[in-house]
């Protein structure tokens, strides 16, 4: 898989960036600081001042990738789904077992991320953290739907359909297979959120984990 996914190219709708930043090294920099530096601070506290602070360079350069610091999430977190799918179709591509194929889907869709070096610029580690902690904020917001009608969370829909499809694989006549889907992906982050900030209210700790919680769910679920 690592060899696979060292010749392919994380692709984010285009729509969401002015400029590429894969396509330099500013750009790059650019991506590889700001997730530093909203794991460090956080949404709220990071600024495009601060960002260029940080890698030396003006913060009018930022402006000519992203037009704002929520244009800027939205590319953390379409390149994260992205890459996440290709973990999901690789991992998955020889399993010819309907249930083991979804057994491995749902680990990958809800364990912890370990950093890829594949991608040398991008901690997914501390991307992942991004995620769980900020990412609702890319779509609890008032320009939702026109962000929607734009296509910036095509890549997230489309990881919650190719997982719609592995349980209707497992059970053909079972009524709500994209509401579970959505729920596995969504959960998951949700519980590792609680397992680290509101521990109380959440069995995945000591050893139980979102990943050992969903498919006993989606086990009982479909049988």
């Amino acid at each position: 898989m690592k060899n696979l996914l060292s010749v392919l190219k994380i692709t984010v709708p285009d729509k969401i960036y002015i400029k590429d930043p894969e396509t330099s090294d500013l750009g790059k920099r650019i991506i590889e600081n700001s997730i530093i530096l909203i794991n460090e601070i956080g949404f709220e506290s990071f600024t495009f001042k601060k960002l260029g602070k940080k890698i030396g360079s003006n913060e009018s350069s930022i402006y000519r990738y992203f037009e704002s610091k929520h244009k800027l999430l939205l590319y953390l977190s379409s390149w994260y789904w992205a890459w996440l799918e290709y973990q999901l179709v690789l991992e998955t591509f020889s399993i010819s077992d309907k249930k083991e194929k979804l057994e491995k889907a749902i680990t990958i869709t809800t364990r912890t991320v370990e950093e890829d070096s594949n991608f040398s610029h991008i901690n997914e580690t501390l991307l992942y953290r991004i995620i769980v902690n900020e990412s609702s904020k890319s779509f609890l917001t008032k320009e939702v739907d026109k962000d929607n009608k734009e296509g910036y969370f095509e890549i997230y829909k489309r990881l919650i359909t190719r997982l719609e499809a592995m349980i209707i694989d497992v059970n053909p006549s079972y009524e709500f297979p994209l509401s579970l889907a959505s729920t596995i992906v969504e959960g998951g982050l949700h519980q590792h959120f609680l397992n680290e900030h509101f521990p109380t209210i959440t069995n995945c700790k000591n050893g139980q984990t979102p990943t050992n919680f969903y498919q006993q769910l989606v086990k009982t679920t479909l049988s």
